[in-house]
């Protein structure tokens, strides 16, 4: 009995350790005396981009309320990103790259996607680069920092959660989506 025990104890923590990191969606429930500055400044961000992140047209917050805030990823993380970002854009411009990172950022924050930044980049059949193998291929230097400005861009951008070449593939769906923005052979829609 004591080894059965003993089993249950290892195996619960070899699966929690296992467990998809979760960066990315955070919250902040604002509190009586909080401000919109004082909050962005715990968080390292302006508060400009803590307004933009929750649609607030002016400073005013409750207590209670609920606030978004940018998705943060570990190394691991931006470096899975920016082998994603390397596959998916390899021959594009930087902006292209930034707009490639930013759509999986955004996908994260979105409820119509997975909660967590691997679940997202491995959901089945949304990247080719997860089911013909180049996300295992090195990111370059580029598309590290295009991932790290992807992330310092959070809130600001068209809130595109879509893009594809339409020279490589074409789809109903993504056809009835509202274009946001198109970055060389890259058409990003929302």
């Amino acid at each position: 009995m004591k080894k059965l025990l003993m089993l249950a104890v290892m195996l619960t923590g070899v699966l929690w350790a296992a467990s998809p990191v979760a960066a990315d969606k955070e919250v902040h429930i604002v509190d009586r005396g909080d401000t919109l500055y004082n909050i962005a400044k715990d968080y390292g961000i302006s508060a400009y981009q803590l307004m933009e992140l929750n649609d607030k047209q002016s400073s005013m917050i409750y207590p209670g309320e609920r606030l978004e805030l940018p998705v943060t990823l570990n190394e691991s993380q931006i470096d899975l990103l920016s082998r994603l970002v390397e596959a998916e854009a390899k021959g594009e411009s930087y902006a292209g790259k930034v707009a490639v990172a930013t759509v999986v950022l955004n996908r994260v924050e979105s409820d119509l996607f997975p909660d967590t930044l691997r679940q997202v980049i491995y959901q089945d059949y949304q990247f080719t680069p997860v089911s013909n193998g180049q996300i295992y291929q090195p990111a370059s230097q580029q598309s590290e920092a295009a991932v790290y400005e992807a992330l310092a861009y959070q809130g600001y951008d068209n809130n595109s959660l879509f893009f594809y070449n339409p020279d490589k593939a074409s789809s109903a769906y993504l056809a009835a989506k509202e274009v946001t923005v198109v970055i060389g052979d890259h058409v990003f829609l929302r």
